[in-house]
């Protein structure tokens, strides 16, 4: 019997809801002076990349990516945060790589994904990420699967 497209489409959006309402944030006073230091290091990325100036722009990335590995970065236990979190950091780490080559125009698009992983994040933790049809494949719904 074939799956019904409708059905797994109602089922992934109720799995992300889901995932979504069951994640509790962490010390709110403390996550927030954590996002502000995000916010710090990723407006220095930035400033390094209009002054062209590499050695900011490996210093923040790096100090953005080791962040993303402390503790204070987990502020959601679920499958989806995790998965936002690798994004991200694979996006940086991207950044970083191009500074060093000097590659400008690289690292330039490498902060547009960091940016585009840091909205896509905040959308899916308050619960307003759109599922798109690619967020349908077979890999996808096996995962949701996995969350019953």
């Amino acid at each position: 019997m074939k799956p019904n497209p409708l059905l797994l489409s109602i089922l992934f959006v109720a799995a992300a809801g889901l995932s979504v309402l069951l994640a509790q944030p962490k010390n709110n006073r403390a996550s927030k002076e954590f996002m502000r230091d995000k916010l710090e290091l990723s407006q220095r990325l930035l400033e390094g990349l209009a002054t062209e100036d590499y050695g900011l722009i490996i210093a923040k990335g790096s100090r953005l990516s080791a962040m993303s590995q402390e503790a204070s970065w987990r502020m959601f236990e679920n499958p989806a945060y995790e998965q936002q979190s690798f994004t991200f950091r694979r996006h940086m780490d991207s950044l970083v790589k191009a500074a060093k080559d000097r590659n400008l125009d690289a690292a330039t698009l490498a902060y547009v994904r960091v940016t585009m992983s840091c909205v896509d994040c905040h959308k899916l933790m308050r619960g307003k990420l759109v599922v798109s049809a690619d967020d349908l494949r077979p890999a996808t719904l096996a995962t949701l699967s996995r969350l019953h």
